[in-house]
């Protein structure tokens, strides 16, 4: 019996090993190193000028962020979406700490001299692309290698949404979201992993939201795309990890315009996304599919998350040694997923009785025999004592199974036997 549980376990941890991919150990912090004050966020305390106190957010230990301990040299950025809402904020803290940026606008709606003074630093080089265009992309990285010579941080802050019904919204403004959102991000990996590999490093930062782990109401297209690019990128970083290139997704929840330029733009626009007058059948102010509405129209600029902290700590999470596939910002962010997480797991206990293997006893259920051979009454009902029935699914629920594997030539059966 003890071979038989050694063998079973034996054959678990390698079924296991195959189904989990495996990464090196020089993206994740020695295990030694992980401590309950290595894992959360360091606040920094300082004076301003004028005697206010002001607080300023560091990541976590165990990612070794960027300091004293942990001196890191100027980086070079191609920040796509550089004129967009996240994208100003941190444009402007990567080249106001001495990072190079290549600051890439939107081709339809920028112009280099716009950025330009935007952006009045000597470390900035500007230009103009399409996302959803891929030779649009491939000359923002050729332009970029012709002036720095390298590339070590791809971020992409480019995004668009159309806030409305799922049936309000048409082909057309289905396809633009995904053909900017998913495939944008698609183009812009697959371009520059190339020279990342050339390297030997690299580090991609994709802003995704919050929509991207939950469904929002009147945002049904736009989550579809940030769940797409979640998906992408976590299947990615496994693939990636032998070429020392990370990446994280970046969630920031509820962010407030801290730009100067961005507070006197009128809906129906509201940032990157396009706000659709409802049909008549969701035209109700009450109506579920308007609720993406409300909220910016109910918050404006009182969101709670400063987009400028934000930004500082997105530059650190490129200059940090250990960085998490995922970066929350924001309270709302936190507890939106986390509610979100929750309820995915209550759900998951309420159902798991069905996720059992069937017990052989449910082959007689269609003969009027219930699971465990006990007649079932007119109403449907087990008319065995229910003491006994719970000790017969204490007896199931204790059942372990082994594995048995037997070697034929180059194929391996597998046959399932109750434990004795």
């Amino acid at each position: 019996m003890a071979e038989e549980d050694a063998s079973a376990a034996a054959l678990d941890f390698e079924r296991d090993t195959l189904l989990i991919p495996q990464t090196s150990s020089r993206h994740a912090p020695p295990c030694d190193s992980v401590t309950p004050e290595s894992t959360k966020c360091v606040e920094i305390n300082t004076t301003n000028p004028d005697g206010n106190k002001k607080v300023k957010l560091q990541l976590p230990m165990i990612c070794e962020p960027p300091g004293p301990n942990n001196p890191t040299g100027s980086k070079i950025w191609v920040i796509f979406g550089a004129t967009g809402h996240m994208g100003q904020s941190l444009t402007r803290a990567c080249l106001s700490k001495g990072d190079e940026v290549v600051a890439v606008g939107r081709i339809n709606e920028d112009t280099v001299e716009a950025i330009q003074e935007k952006f009045p630093y000597p470390n900035c080089f500007n230009a103009l692309c399409d996302v959803r265009v891929r030779e649009s992309i491939s000359t923002v990285f050729d332009r970029a290698r012709e002036r720095f010579k390298r590339i070590d941080v791809v971020a992409n802050c480019s995004g668009y949404g159309v806030i409305g019904a799922f049936e309000d919204q048409d082909e057309h403004e289905m396809r633009n979201q995904f053909e900017t959102n998913f495939m944008g991000t698609v183009h812009i990996i697959q371009l520059s992993l190339p020279y990342f590999r050339e390297q030997g490093a690299g580090r991609y930062l994709i802003f995704s939201s919050t929509s991207g782990a939950l469904g929002v109401p009147g945002l049904g297209p736009y989550c579809a795309t940030k769940y797409a690019v979640e998906g992408m990128i976590e299947a990615m970083l496994y693939e990636i990890d032998a070429f020392n290139i990370k990446a994280t997704l970046v969630e920031p929840g509820l962010v407030r315009r801290d730009e100067p330029d961005w507070t006197s733009r009128p809906l129906p626009t509201w940032g990157h996304f396009l706000i659709k007058p409802p049909t008549e059948p969701y035209s109700d102010p009450s109506s579920p599919a308007l609720h993406a509405k409300r909220i910016v129209q109910w918050l404006g600029d009182k969101q709670p998350t400063s987009a400028i902290k934000c930004a500082e700590l997105v530059w650190q999470l490129a200059h940090c040694s250990y960085p998490p596939l995922r970066l929350l910002l924001g309270s709302y962010a936190i507890e939106s997923i986390r509610d979100r997480l929750r309820s995915i797991i209550e759900e998951f206990e309420d159902w798991q009785h069905l996720h059992h293997p069937a017990d052989p006893g449910l082959e007689n259920e269609e003969d009027g025999e219930d699971e465990d051979g006990g007649e079932v009454g007119d109403d449907g009902e087990n008319t065995e004592p229910a003491a006994k029935k719970r000790a017969d699914q204490s007896v199931i629920a204790d059942e372990v199974i082994v594995v048995r594997a037997e070697s034929d030539g180059s194929v391996a059966h597998y046959n399932v036997q109750p434990y004795e």
